[in-house]
């Protein structure tokens, strides 16, 4: 069973998912704007997120890309477009999976379980003495909590998700602030996570800057 955020602004469609993936037993709650979901998605704990883009207040692509900046939670997106540049493109953005209108009942349940299982393998990151509960969004280093607001932890996790890879500054402002690619937010925040961590730029633990390029995250040697 799974808490499910179901987005789609046609009642009748929206009834036949909420019926289909209710008698399967999860929990479904529907809503039909993309500002009603990012409401909810802040203010509460969704398993997933089933996306429409085709929505009357915000082309679901946008509606994705605010969404991941405040949640990692599972997103498949499930609509009629079928357009493959597209579906790469939504990919790229942080959708976790991709259907396309039709489908049938059980397809989007098979789908929707696989998204599960990969989200329930990733909840927890360990790189050293760092240790990351991503379903409670808890951070231990060294045996002691750190206490992060939301932004801190969304960046940590997400470079601990990729660690050892060098993460493109590009990449990781487009990801975590869609609205704006402002580079001194960036480093704001990773000069706060390395006061956290106990580190500094000049002496890295785990955050290591690739001047020109990205921020890569390894455990301390």
């Amino acid at each position: 069973m799974a808490s499910v955020l179901l987005v789609e602004d046609d009642p009748v469609v929206r009834a036949a998912i909420t019926r289909a993936l209710t008698g399967q037993g999860h929990i479904v709650h529907g809503v039909a704007l993309a500002i009603e979901a990012l409401r909810e998605v802040t203010a509460n704990d969704y398993d997933v997120v089933v996306l429409d883009l085709g929505l009357p207040d915000l082309d679901g692509g946008d509606a994705l890309r605010m969404i991941r900046g405040v949640t990692n939670t599972p997103v498949v997106i499930a609509t009629a477009r079928d357009d493959e540049a597209g579906i790469v493109r939504l990919l790229n953005a942080g959708a976790d999976d991709y259907l396309v209108k039709p489908f049938s009942s059980e397809h989007l349940e098979a789908r929707l379980q696989a998204v599960l299982r990969r989200a329930r393998d990733n909840k927890q990151l360990v790189i050293g003495g760092l240790e990351i509960d991503v379903h409670l969004r808890r951070a231990t280093v060294d045996g002691q909590e750190l206490s992060l607001t939301h932004k801190e932890f969304e960046l940590l996790s997400y470079l601990a998700a990729r660690q050892g890879e060098v993460v493109p500054r590009a990449e990781i402002l487009a990801s975590l602030w869609p609205s704006h690619r402002d580079d001194q937010t960036l480093d704001v925040h990773l000069s706060w996570l390395r006061r956290k961590l106990g580190e500094r730029a000049a002496q890295p633990r785990y955050l290591h800057t690739v001047r020109g390029v990205g921020v890569r995250m390894v455990a301390p040697q």
